[in-house]
């Protein structure tokens, strides 16, 4: 279902949850809100800006992502670890920095000699 926002008709006679802007979850085909179901002052409904964000990536990146997944669920941890670590290096991919350091936890390799790799996370 979607979220509808409102806000009063005239500004300042609202309460404070219609006054800054109130979000209504509403089926498409329910009729718009004519007042404030808080102070039922009238409101009207407004356009809101889109916050939705698609993140595409690479048939690489995938296909990268999914190798290191299948090394992870055969316990092949320092190859995970290992894969993850140039990728992220390519990519500049904080995350998968943090997932090769995590792999080469689980692969044996102590604290110590990951503190270089730590320094660029």
């Amino acid at each position: 279902m979607p979220i509808y926002e409102y806000e009063p008709l005239n500004p300042g006679t609202g309460c404070d949850k219609c006054e800054n802007r109130l979000e209504i979850i509403q089926g498409v085909a329910e009729p718009s809100l004519s007042v404030c179901p808080y102070c039922s002052q009238r409101v009207k409904k407004v356009i809101s800006w889109c916050r939705a964000a698609i993140v595409e990536t690479s048939e690489e990146h995938a296909r990268v992502h999914k190798r290191i997944g299948e090394y992870e669920k055969e316990g092949m941890w320092s190859h995970a670890a290992e894969l993850a670590d140039k990728h992220s290096e390519k990519v500049k991919d904080k995350d998968m920095k943090t997932r090769a350091l995590e792999n080469y936890k689980k692969a044996g390799y102590s604290v110590n000699s990951l503190e270089k790799h730590t320094k660029n996370t």
